[in-house]
C-alpha cells in the first residue's frame, strides 16, 4: 500500500487490504470492457478508444491524489519506489508488448482478467505469456549485456525535461484531455453507428474537461510541501509568533556526559559536515527528510527531548520550526547552533562575567571538552550513526 502518514494501514493489513483492491480492480477493468480483445484491438485500428480513456483518467486520477495526498501531507512521497529504467532496452520490451498487444488482444493484466471470467482465448494468452517467461529467463545469459545496458537510475520525467512537477502535471491532464476530445472526433468517423462516444453527452464532458484543466493550473502554481513549510517557518511574522525551546551548550554537555536517554540530539547539517564533526548520540537527519515518514520512530516520542543542532542558530531555528509545524513534540534547539557548541564546550575559553559562578562554570567547561572529546573520537572509529531509510514502497502494473 502508498506509505500514508500516519500509517493508516499496518503491515499486517497490507495484504488483506490488497486483495480487496485487486478484486474491485479486476471489477473496474472488467466494466471497461478490458476483458474484450476486440475492444483492446479498437485502440490500434481506431473504432473504439474506450481503453486509451480508461487509461488518462486513471493516470490524471492517480497522479492527482498523489500530488494533493502530499501537499497536505498524507502521503509520503519520497517512499514511493520509482522504477528503474534502462532505455533501449525500455524501448524493445515496449515495441515486443506492443505487438504482442494487437496480434493477442491483451495485455499482462487485462489477460488474466478475461481468464478469470472464463475466456478461453485469454486462457491460451496467459499460458503464452508464462512460456514467454520461461524462455526469457532460460536465454538471458545470451542478452544480459543489453539488459542492462544504457541504465538511466530512477528518473522522473519532470526532471529529464527540467520543468518543474507542477508543470509536468498540468501538461498531462492537457494531453488527457486533448486525447478525450482528438480520440471523440476519430472514433466518430471510423465507427459512425457504434462509437461508445456517441453516448457521451457534450454538456458533461465540456464541464468535466474544464474542471480537470483548472486542476491542472492549480497545479503549477502549488508549491511542494517542503517548499511551502520551509517559506512558512522563515518568515519573520511567524518566527515572532511561535517560540522554540532553547538549550544551552551547557546543559546539553552535560546530558551528554550524563549519557540521559531522554535527550536526542538531531543533526541538520550536511552529511559531510556531520561526517567531520558529529557530538556523541546525534543522529543525521537531512530536512528534505522531515516530510516523510521514516523518522517517525525517532521524533515521535514525546518523553524525548529532540535537540536540533544546525551549524547556526538560524538553521537550527529554522528546523526546530519546522518540527513543531509537522506536528512533533517536545523539540528543542541548541542555542548558537553547533558553532556555538565548538566554541563554548569544545574549545571553551575562559569568561569573567562577574558572577560567583564563574570559576566552576569554567571548571566544567574544561573538563567537558576533555570528556566529549574523547567521545567524539571513540565514536569516529564507530559506523556513523544515520537516520534510517524505509524501504520504498513497490508495486504497478
Amino acid at each position: 500500500m502508498g506509505p500514508f502518514v500516519p500509517e493508516l494501514i499496518s503491515d499486517q493489513l497490507n495484504l488483506i487490504v490488497a486483495l480487496f483492491i485487486g478484486v474491485a480492480f479486476g471489477f473496474v477493468l472488467e466494466q471497461a470492457g478490458f476483458s474484450s480483445p476486440r475492444r483492446l484491438a479498437g485502440v490500434f485500428y481506431g473504432y473504439d478508444f474506450t481503453v486509451l480513456r480508461v487509461f488518462f483518467t486513471a493516470a490524471v486520477t492517480a497522479m492527482s491524489g498523489i500530488l494533493l495526498l502530499a501537499y497536505f501531507g498524507y502521503l509520503d512521497i519520497q517512499s514511493i519506489y520509482v522504477n528503474p529504467t534502462w532505455l533501449m532496452p525500455a524501448i524493445v520490451g515496449g515495441i515486443i508488448m506492443g505487438f504482442g498487444f494487437i496480434i493477442g488482444g491483451y495485455c499482462p493484466g487485462t489477460s488474466v482478467c478475461a481468464a478469470a471470467i472464463g475466456k478461453i482465448d485469454a486462457m491460451f494468452f496467459v499460458g503464452g505469456g508464462l512460456l514467454g517467461v520461461f524462455a526469457f529467463g532460460e536465454f538471458y545469459p545470451f542478452y544480459h549485456i543489453f539488459y542492462e545496458s544504457t541504465a538511466l537510475g530512477a528518473i522522473k520525467v519532470f526532471d529529464s525535461l527540467g520543468i518543474s512537477q507542477g508543470l509536468f502535471a498540468f501538461m498531462l491532464v492537457v494531453v488527457a484531455v486533448g486525447a478525450f476530445t482528438i480520440t471523440t472526433i476519430i472514433e466518430k468517423r471510423v465507427n459512425k453507428s457504434f462509437a461508445p462516444s456517441l453516448e457521451f453527452k457534450p454538456i458533461k464532458h465540456k464541464i468535466a474537461g474544464a474542471g480537470i484543466t483548472m486542476l491542472g493550473v492549480m497545479f503549477i502554481f502549488m508549491p511542494s510541501r517542503q517548499a511551502h513549510l520551509t517559506e512558512k517557518v522563515q518568515s519573520a511574522s511567524y518566527g515572532a509568533s511561535h517560540s522554540v525551546k532553547i538549550m544551552s551548550p551547557d546543559e546539553l554537555a552535560y546530558r551528554i556526559i550524563d549519557k540521559e536517554n531522554s535527550v536526542q540530539v538531531v543533526d541538520m547539517r550536511l552529511p559531510e559536515q556531520f561526517a567531520a564533526l558529529a557530538l556523541p548520540g546525534s543522529v543525521n537527519v537531512q530536512v528534505k527528510n522531515l516530510f516523510g515518514k521514516e523518522l517517525t520512530p525517532i521524533l515521535s516520542d514525546r518523553r524525548v527531548v529532540k535537540v536540533v543542532v544546525g551549524q547556526s542558530d538560524k538553521e537550527s531555528q529554522t528546523a526546530a520550526l519546522l518540527l513543531q509545524e509537522l506536528g512533533y513534540e517536545n523539540i528543542a534547539m541548541l542555542q548558537g547552533g553547533l558553532e556555538n557548541f565548538q566554541k563554548t564546550i569544545l574549545i571553551p575559553k575562559s569568561q569573567a562575567t562577574g558572577s560567583r559562578w564563574d570559576a566552576d562554570v569554567n571548571t566544567f567547561r574544561a573538563n567537558a571538552s576533555m570528556v566529549i572529546s574523547q567521545m567524539i573520537a571513540n565514536a569516529k572509529n564507530e559506523q556513523p550513526k544515520v537516520a534510517k531509510q524505509e524501504k520504498k514502497i513497490q508495486g504497478g502494473c
